[in-house]
């Protein structure tokens, strides 16, 4: 399973962003998806997820800013991130977890850089 990760990128205050994540070489239906953040200095973190169902969770300091989706029929998910602020800068990776039932996520894309300044 490869997972190709897009859309990072520098923006002020307020912006917004679109990551996007491609998963190619498995049935992209029956994984959970998730973004996860790596902040500097800090510890890696889920931000987002959307189970099988469709049905999205996230952190809770992003919900209400961060929409996670998934289009089953282009292998997709996407996180619209709107009113970024500055401690939502990190590197963002994609993640997919073909055994929810035990922890971690089996497979993981490359990073893709946010940078949001004052």
């Amino acid at each position: 399973v490869q997972l190709q990760a897009s859309g990072g990128g520098s923006v002020q205050a307020g912006g917004s962003l679109r990551l996007t994540c491609v998963v190619s070489g498995d049935t992209f239906s029956g994984y959970v998806m998730a973004w996860h953040r790596q902040a500097p200095g800090k510890k890696r973190e889920l931000v987002a997820g959307v189970t099988v169902g469709g049905r999205p969770f996230y952190e809770d300091g992003v919900e209400g800013r961060f929409t996670i989706s998934r289009d089953n029929f282009k292998n997709t998910v996407y996180l619209q991130m709107n009113g970024l602020q500055p401690e939502d800068t990190g590197v963002y990776y994609c993640a997919a977890d073909g055994r929810p039932s035990e922890p971690g996520f089996d497979f993981w894309g490359q990073e893709t850089q946010v940078t949001v300044s004052s």
